[in-house]
């Protein structure tokens, strides 16, 4: 019986040795037959003694490298996000044209002046036409840039929520696969297969957000926890996995994101890489940035095109004079005003029938050979009327649109108009002389509020005492720094609204600073370092209860501001008749039936050709700070800086390309099949089968004999 019993335990060493050999036989023939399968992790069996001397299988796992994974995962993450950046800066780059074509942007803008300086060589029908061409197809390609601007960053929306449908789906993979390898292990089973897909899925979910991965979720310490950059959980045992959503809302496109157990929140700076983070800083902030450069150089060209067209008067002069909206009301523009201009009433011919002088420092206005009458801001259309009454032919007209007050004159049959400052004290306000603040002889005009100098001084009455303004400071993936209500004073001056935007506890002082320029510019400074940028979510204030909202007027909100780019085009009269071209310069001089305007003066075409040469005051846009330079050495820095941004934007593409693939190469050496190491294990699992099948038949000998011996 002892016998028996020796040869039984035997047979059990034996048979549980045949059994482990042939499973590690068919980890190692899997792992052989997936030497080539892309990301596959090999598998590796473990063993373990039992009880009666025989051997085990202990665990099959797949293999990985904890440390070249999370590296690999984060060249990956990286990679991701300078791929989407570098796409949507080629996609906007592509927008403005090809640099060595004519029909590039800023090609155009020469284009621009080059046809003002054939015009004044040659005063044609021919040449005029074509000068407006010039700059309507100018200001027409802005505009069709700055809509392919708006419809990639809808593209991008949209891409941003079809990631945010992958990701939760992916998170849900990894939990699911969490329990079902975490079930698989309990006893001994294969799971290996559900961990290669696991690790796909984790591999997959690095490509658009940057995660760190750590192991021992399940009860035998198998599957993975997923973390957000700070530690937060994104996956965790007993707890459905975390949801995230594309927030659009109150002037805010941000990643928000509900943490397993937890109510929903932003993500905020725990995104710092992968596609999403490249996709949200191209959406909120690199294309506004473009945006914003393309609608500040159409501005600023329009901004120079009209100062030199102010100063000028086509031949005949024009019998009305039509002014832009103003964003608030004209006896306030007024107020802003210091210096003499004079309003010239001449013929067709050119030659002066009345004129009056307007100081506003002194507030008069005289008609020559007259006496001054006395005015204040409140009373200027209607003094300028009384005076204009006792003279032959104009009047002053205030007219109201939706984009606020507009401020006209017109002259009584074919008598024509024109502004000519005074040489010595030019009557001037936001850094613009008369006629070009209210924009009456503009050769590009405006739908939409374009220029934000608005002479306004600290001292100045402030038109905002009602409303309310909510500012969003963002960083720039979207993510929300803070959000606040502004409430302006009921009463005081612009310099008291300034200083109350910039209370730290009920304005905006604790992230930022306002101030405002000599030309009644309100410019928002954040904090230095903390990469801030201001928005604008909402916005009831108006000026004086019927004008512009503040972050109208003052162009505070980036949205309004860009649209600029959409909202200029050459003056309809000009467009009508490009004879109107303001071509002649007033001769202040003239006297005695002498005509004032010549015809075949051409000194207003050309200050309209140098205009694109004469320094004006550019706001900051985008990436590009304030300064005072040129349009076109602005329209060179602007193309320069689109073009660097898009190439340092594929050099980074490149380069994390190139250490992603460096890393994944160094994961799948280390956690992938080595063909020398299965063969070793082939090898061995043959000899322990071999092994244990001739103890196998060994042990049946015995028992044979044994039983021969019986009688």
């Amino acid at each position: 019986m002892a016998a028996l019993n020796g040869l039984s335990g035997i047979l059990n060493i034996a048979s549980s040795g045949l059994s482990t050999a042939q499973l590690g036989l068919n980890v190692t023939s899997n792992n052989i037959a997936n030497v080539d399968t892309p990301g596959y992790n090999a598998a590796k069996m473990s063993t373990t003694s039992l009880g009666d001397g025989g051997v085990g299988v202990a665990q099959i796992t797949a293999t990985v490298n904890r440390y070249l994974q999370q590296a690999s995962l984060v060249a990956t993450s990286s990679a991701s996000q300078y791929s989407a950046s570098a796409s949507n800066f080629s996609s906007a780059q592509n927008l403005f044209g090809d640099p060595s074509s004519s029909s590039n942007l800023f090609s155009q803008l020469n284009s621009v002046f080059s046809s003002f300086s054939t015009l004044a060589a040659s005063n044609t029908s021919t040449a005029q036409s074509a000068a407006v061409s010039s700059i309507s197809s100018f200001l027409n390609n802005a505009s069709s840039i700055s809509q392919g601007l708006d419809s990639l960053q809808n593209a991008t929306d949209s891409q941003i929520k079809s990631d945010v449908t992958t990701v939760n789906s992916l998170l849900q993979n990894i939990s699911d696969l969490n329990t079902q390898i975490s079930e698989g292990s309990v006893g001994v089973n294969d799971t290996t297969s559900l961990q290669n897909q696991q690790a796909e899925d984790v591999t997959q979910l690095s490509q658009y957000m940057n995660i760190t991965v750590t192991p021992g979720t399940g009860l035998t310490g198998t599957g993975v926890t997923i973390r957000a950059g700070d530690g937060t959980p994104l996956t965790t045992p007993g707890f459905a996995p975390a949801v995230f959503a594309y927030t659009q809302a109150n002037g805010q496109n941000q990643l928000t994101f509900t943490p397993p157990g937890g109510t929903s929140q932003p993500y905020g700076t725990r995104l710092s890489s992968g596609e999403l983070q490249g996709l949200l800083v191209s959406r909120n902030t690199d294309i506004p940035g473009i945006a914003a450069q393309l609608s500040q150089l159409t501005s600023s060209a329009a901004q120079a095109l009209n100062t030199a067209s102010n100063a000028h008067t086509s031949v005949p002069a024009p019998t009305t004079l039509t002014g832009q909206p103003l964003g608030m009301d004209v006896a306030s523009a007024v107020g802003t005003f210091t210096g003499k201009t004079s309003l010239n009433i001449v013929n067709s011919a050119g030659v002066v029938q009345n004129s009056l002088s307007i100081d506003f420092t002194a507030g008069t206005i005289t008609p020559a050979g007259g006496s001054a009458t006395s005015f204040t801001p409140s009373t200027f259309v209607s003094t300028m009327n009384t005076v204009l009454g006792g003279l032959t032919g104009a009047t002053a007209t205030v007219s109201t649109n939706t984009a606020g007050n507009a401020l006209n004159f017109a002259a009584t049959g074919t008598n024509g108009l024109v502004f000519s400052d005074d040489a010595t004290t030019p009557a001037s306000s936001g850094g613009q002389n008369f006629s070009q603040y209210f924009g009456l002889n503009n050769v590009v005009s405006s739908s939409i509020l374009s220029n934000y100098n608005t002479g306004l001084s600290a001292a100045s009455t402030s038109g905002y005492t009602s409303g309310a303004i909510t500012f969003s400071l963002t960083a720039p993936n979207g993510g929300v720094a803070k959000t606040i209500s502004f409430t302006p004073p009921a009463t005081g001056t612009v310099g008291g609204l300034v200083s109350a935007l910039n209370n730290a506890t009920t304005g905006l002082g604790a992230y930022g600073s306002f101030s405002l320029s000599t030309d009644g510019a309100l410019t928002f400074t954040p904090t230095a370092g903390s990469n801030l940028a201001l928005g604008v979510a909402s916005d009831t204030t108006a000026w004086k209860g019927t004008g512009a909202p503040l972050s109208q007027l003052f162009g505070l909100d980036p949205n309004y501001a860009a649209d600029r780019a959409q909202n200029l085009a050459v003056t309809a009269s000009i467009v009508q008749s490009p004879s109107t071209l303001q071509s002649a310069t007033f001769n202040q001089s003239a006297t005695g039936g002498t005509a004032a305007i010549l015809i075949g003066d051409t000194s207003g075409l050309d200050a309209l050709a140098k205009s694109g040469q004469a320094s004006v005051a550019i706001a900051g846009a985008g990436a590009i700070p304030a300064s005072t330079q040129s349009v076109s050495a602005y329209a060179s820095a602007v193309s320069g800086q689109i073009g660097q941004a898009a190439s340092a934007a594929q050099t980074n593409q490149t380069s994390a390309q190139a250490v992603a693939t460096e890393a994944s190469s160094r994961l799948s050496t280390a956690d992938g099949v080595n063909l020398d190491s299965e063969l070793i294990n082939l090898t061995t699992y043959q000899q322990a089968y071999s092994a244990s099948a001739r103890l196998v038949t060994a042990a049946n000998a015995m028992y044979q004999t044994l039983l021969d011996m019986v009688p």
